[in-house]
């Protein structure tokens, strides 16, 4: 393991220089990542198909691609985002400006999960050096191809006083979560989520929690069956449904459920075929743990669709559960696999209440061609953020912040919410010399009457 403290030290030394600070120098590290990650795109998609059976195609859209996009918008606004932003001031503060100015909080901590290790190290980082920190990251143990291709991209593009990668498992991620530093922005489960929030507490670091949870999938009667189901199956199997914001349950309305299942098993085999398992474009479970666990929440009494894995390869066949209850033990957890459970419900409403009496997801999605039903269901039920008539697609939407609400997590990022989340919003008010009212000032007489026409 590397020498965490010598890094931070680094680190702490380089930033204190000033060096990070000017827009030049962070355009510079955006290009530099930009050009790097483009050079090195095929050994990132081996490396992702190493860890989770990525197919070449599922790893540039999904990771590669994204990343890009996101190093792309921020090389083009950056100038803008980090200008200092003029505000006006109240008329009881007469002569005055105000000035909001962005600037770096230091050296910042990424800790980033397996599930997309590249897209979800890399996007965050792109915040970090667009608002001029230093950075660690510390990948995932669970995915180490892509770790390591992490490791060699950025040590041989950047000094490790400015971005280094700390490699390792759980004493790695112990003993960085041990120092001080500026930002914590962490992607993974709400367990460790919390011990991540209890360690920053202890120096009073401010973090993003990016989590997780069940996030519903609803469909009314009035939604395009075909197309919903092909959308949601899509969505659902998109890396073996290893993936936070992915439909975790389906809602779906009485009158139509027959219909739609039949659409959904439809789908499963145009994506994939009969046989998933054996289709090279389906990607695997992360290991042996998460497959036996995820094999566990299935009611064998209840499936009505799948059946099939193969444990050498750690492939589950697409899951579909028909009759479920919020206690069936698919509803007790996020499932994190390629099963999805189906419960149904005969009015609207009754999805307001269902949801709201859980806790707040990162995702939903709602399929329906009512105006009035999108309005009322989003208005409604809190969540971090989702789609109509799609899913997932939110998530890979620059101009789109992206976080969770409640259990789901804190803050958020993507686009110019990342420059923002990496970002101390800095105010100053500027006062005048050349006028001093002296309302504020003792003894105040009748300045109260005066003093609430000003502020009202």
């Amino acid at each position: 393991m590397a020498d965490i403290q010598h890094i931070i030290e680094k680190q702490r030394e380089f930033y204190h220089s000033g060096a990070t600070r000017s827009v030049s120098f962070r355009l510079d590290s955006l290009r530099r990542l930009r050009e790097a990650v483009i050079k090195n795109q095929d050994d990132i998609a081996r490396a992702l198909n190493k860890d989770l059976s990525k197919a070449p195609f599922e790893s540039y859209a999904a990771e590669i691609g994204i990343v890009l996009d996101e190093l792309g918008y921020a090389i083009g606004h950056l100038a803008k985002w980090a200008k200092p932003r003029h505000v006006g001031t109240p008329l009881v503060h007469f002569p005055s400006s105000g000035l909001i100015l962005p600037e770096p909080y230091g050296v910042s901590l990424i800790m980033s999960p397996w599930n997309y290790p590249f897209n979800l190290t890399m996007v965050p980082l792109v915040g970090s050096l667009a608002a001029g920190n230093c950075t660690i990251i510390k990948p995932s143990a669970y995915s180490p191809a892509t770790s390591s291709v992490i490791a060699k991209l950025i040590s041989e593009n950047f000094d490790e006083g400015h971005v280094a990668v700390i490699e390792g498992g759980r004493e790695a991620n112990k003993e960085l979560l041990g120092y001080n530093f500026d930002y914590i922005f962490f992607t993974g489960s709400v367990a460790v989520g919390k011990v991540v929030m209890e360690a920053a507490s202890h120096n009073l670091t401010p973090v993003t929690l990016e989590l997780g949870g069940k996030s519903p999938c609803i469909v009314l009667k009035d939604a395009n069956l075909k197309l919903a189901a092909k959308r949601i199956m899509w969505g659902k199997l998109l890396n073996a449904r290893q993936t936070c914001v992915a439909p975790d349950y389906l809602l779906v309305q009485k009158d139509v459920k027959k219909e739609l299942l039949g659409y959904m098993k439809e789908a499963i085999r145009e994506l994939f075929g009969d046989d998933p398992c054996a289709n090279p474009d389906y990607p695997k479970i992360i290991n042996a743990k998460h497959f036996n666990r995820v094999l566990g929440l299935v009611s064998p009494e209840k499936m009505i669709e799948g059946g099939r894995s193969d444990e050498k390869a750690l492939k589950i066949a697409p899951v579909l559960l028909d009759n479920i209850t919020w206690q069936d033990p698919a509803m007790q957890q996020e499932i994190f696999g390629p099963v999805l459970p189906v419960l149904e419900f005969d009015e609207p409403d009754e999805v307001i209440d269902m949801v709201g009496s859980h806790p707040k997801p990162l995702a939903f999605y709602l399929f329906s061609g009512s105006k009035a039903n999108q309005r009322r269901m989003i208005e409604n039920i809190s969540f971090g953020g989702g789609c109509i008539n799609d899913t997932m697609v939110h998530l890979a939407t620059t101009s789109l912040p992206f976080g969770g609400v409640g259990d789901s997590g804190m803050g958020s990022y993507h686009g110019e919410k990342s420059f923002e989340t990496f970002s101390h919003l800095k105010s100053v008010l500027t006062k005048s010399n050349t006028i001093d009212i002296k309302l504020r000032y003792a003894p105040y007489g009748d300045h109260l009457k005066l003093l609430k026409k000003l502020m009202k």
